[in-house]
């Protein structure tokens, strides 16, 4: 592997400049509300049908929109819907776990097109980057020209501050700890030209779930995230909200009450890394936890009582954070098959009935829909959002 393929690519897609505020706007409300006319987005945007014909036209010039079947049946001519084109760009993502790392491609609407996994006792950086290097040119070399001057970016979903979680993924400190002075974009760089977005891995999750799970139903919502660490993201005013240094949402570290009366937080009381604990107590292989496709049947014994517990603490987590902004939802998906979440969501939502809420309007208790795969699909839709859609929070994580 030489790496050709991957250091010539630059992002092609976006040589004709960062998109206006009007544009985004527009590719915003298509890949929110699917194909509509442009009589349709002139009357829901404010602006003048002049003016987004023209913008139509140009979105369309670009490759980033596709005209659908003319809509028959109402007086005058047929109107014409406009959708995204799904192959106007495409993005890769990487996520940065416990136990392993996935390397995504996806097309404008979220879909995965490749994809690409490496299982691993605990993430070292000079394993993480040959994977992700060797990854890059394999996936391109499976991409036509014409795609891959469709590709807009690369987004790498990692936990905050990852070097301190060495205590609990059991890797040598010594080894783990070098993450602390790398600068993962800038390593990029040494094989690859592509722009590079670094998000938090549970925001990531919740930006999957927002632009391509059921974020769309909702305006202002909580994310919770379950993986090997409970983690959260926020959306505020359609946009999931990063915060100033990035770190917006991050509810692992609320606060919470062990067994013994101490001081915990949620990602301590709230994990799956705690369910694999309890298999390895056990004397089973929790290699199991993480297979795919996953199926959990077998752990039943095991699951059960893991759900009751995370059920209690997401009850209460839901309800601390209504307490700053009043959610109308909280939306919970983790890294687990869909029985799993659909139990988990439904003894959330009986166990918040019995939960104190004077001074709170109770939020809607919602099951996400992007499940395992949210925060490489959530990476990957970063440079996406960066350059075509539009950041309704723009201006509130200014320095």
């Amino acid at each position: 592997m030489d790496g050709s393929k991957i250091r010539g690519l630059s992002g092609g897609v976006n040589q004709s400049g960062v998109r206006n505020h009007n544009e985004r706007l527009l590719l915003s409300m298509l890949q929110r509300h699917g194909a509509m006319p442009g009589i349709d987005l002139a009357r829901h945007s404010g602006l003048s049908p002049q003016t987004v014909s023209v913008i139509l036209r140009k979105l369309e010039k670009d490759g980033l929109l596709r005209r659908g079947d003319p809509i028959r049946g109402k007086v005058g001519k047929p109107s014409m819907p406009m959708a995204l084109n799904p192959d106007g760009v495409f993005s890769f993502g990487l996520k940065i776990g416990r136990r392993s790392a996935d390397l995504v491609l996806i097309d404008f609407m979220g879909v995965i097109r490749h994809e690409l996994n490496k299982t691993y006792s605990y993430p070292i950086p000079d394993t993480v980057f040959e994977f992700l290097q060797e990854g890059l040119d394999t996936i391109a070399s499976r991409m036509s020209e014409d795609d891959r001057r469709r590709l807009c970016g690369i987004g790498i979903a990692a936990p905050f501050e990852l070097w301190k979680w060495h205590d609990l993924v059991g890797a040598p400190s010594e080894e783990f700890q070098a993450w602390q002075h790398i600068n993962i974009a800038q390593d990029v760089t040494r094989f690859s030209d592509l722009p590079v977005s670094i998000v938090n891995d549970a925001t990531a999750a919740c930006r999957a779930e927002h632009l391509f799970g059921r974020g769309n139903e909702f305006r202002d919502y909580a994310h919770f995230f379950i993986g090997s660490f409970a983690g959260g993201g926020i959306v505020l005013n359609n946009t999931v909200f990063e915060g100033n240094q990035g770190n917006a949402g991050a509810l692992g570290s609320l606060r919470s009450t062990g067994p013994l009366g101490e001081s915990r937080q949620l990602v301590d009381v709230a994990s799956l890394h705690l369910l694999e604990g309890r298999l390895i107590e056990a004397g089973l292989n929790p290699e199991v936890l993480w297979r795919h496709p996953q199926d959990w049947s077998t752990l039943t014994r095991y699951v059960d009582p893991w759900i009751g517990e995370t059920a209690q603490e997401l009850a209460k987590a839901a309800l601390s954070v209504c307490s700053v902004i009043d959610f109308e939802a909280i939306l919970i998906d983790g890294s687990f098959p869909e029985d799993v979440r659909t139990e988990l969501v439904e003894r959330v939502q009986r166990y918040l009935v019995n939960q104190d809420t004077r001074g709170l309007i109770p939020p809607q208790i919602v099951q996400g829909h992007v499940g395992e795969k949210a925060r490489s699909i959530g990476a990957a839709s970063t440079p996406i959002f960066n350059l075509f859609l539009l950041n309704t929070n723009a201006g509130l994580s200014a320095n």
